[in-house]
């Protein structure tokens, strides 16, 4: 498990992954050497990969839909199905009232409407109910900045996939990879983070430490649901929160080193009183894991 000072770093590379040495040394109090050694030994050890994850917009895919599937016999097979989806970006089964769930991404509410359509035709599935998302208030695998306007060449794209593969390389590093000066490669790195395009963030590898329990949540709230979705995006575990609409005002999924700190989450969640009504539901299984818009990611069959 993380201490207090690796937490600390952790959270401010989240925040900001390309942040110097020096600024997190400032910021927990120790010297960059002692900060560097720490972000390199969490590296190494497979806690965190720190790397750039872009903007679904950029990929056409800005609309989420959280599906909610009640199955006919085994559920394997309507995984199956699910994981050979391209615009399925996660699915598991899971112990509750749907005993699967599954993310989508898509370009529009026509291509939602067209994936629920496939979706509902899979052999077993007899009911699909769909969470459309709105705001993306928190989500570890892909940036949720405003997206501005702006041209990617293919120079760009060669930056972002290099920043993919490792956030924190250096300039001079990037510059050598795609034949630009290293003045040149920065401008370029800097122009695409400003612009929500990439966002170098710390991911926090659930198995490295211990995190062995992971769950999904959707709620029903009363007031301001963005508000409280930004406070839910803070607690400790929660790496995804959306508002939208459908069944649920709020959905988002969260991970726990063991089930009495799964238990610490949800009451954490169930204590706000603005949360009127919750529903819960584990991830048994997760069969596909598509974290980054480059389509990579894990299948499991």
């Amino acid at each position: 498990m993380l201490d207090a000072v690796d937490a600390a770093l952790v959270r401010a590379l989240q925040g900001d992954g390309r942040a110097t040495y020096q600024a997190l040394a400032d910021g927990v109090g120790l010297s960059r050497t002692a900060v560097r050694a720490r972000i390199r030994h969490l590296i190494g050890a497979g806690a965190i990969r720190i790397v750039g994850v872009l903007h679904a917009g950029v990929m056409g895919r800005e609309i989420f839909g959280h599906i909610s599937l009640r199955v006919s016999g085994p559920v394997r097979p309507v995984m199956e199905g699910l994981a050979r989806r391209e615009a399925v970006t996660f699915a598991a089964l899971t112990a509750g009232r749907f005993p699967a769930v599954a993310h989508v991404r898509v370009g529009d509410d026509a291509e939602l409407a067209a994936e629920l359509a496939a979706v509902r035709a899979l052999p077993g599935v007899t009911t699909a109910e769909v969470f459309r998302g709105g705001l993306i208030v928190k989500d570890a695998y892909s940036s949720v900045r405003e997206l501005r306007d702006v041209t990617i060449d293919p120079l760009d794209w060669r930056l972002i996939r290099h920043l993919q593969h490792d956030g924190r390389a250096s300039y001079a590093e990037l510059a050598r990879l795609v034949g630009l000066s290293q003045a040149a490669a920065r401008s370029r790195v800097v122009r695409l983070i400003e612009a929500g395009v990439v966002h170098v963030t710390a991911l926090i590898e659930p198995s490295a430490l211990g995190a062995d329990e992971h769950f999904g949540f959707g709620l029903c709230c009363r007031g301001d649901v963005d508000a409280l979705a930004a406070r839910l995006a803070t607690l400790p575990g929660v790496s995804f929160a959306a508002t939208g609409f459908g069944r649920y005002d709020l959905v988002g999924t969260a991970t726990a080193g063991d089930r009495p700190a799964l238990v610490e989450t949800l009451e954490a969640i169930r204590s706000i009183p603005e949360v009127t009504q919750t529903e819960t539901w584990e991830h048994l299984a997760v069969v596909k894991e598509r974290h980054r818009g480059d389509g990579e990611g894990r299948t499991d069959g």
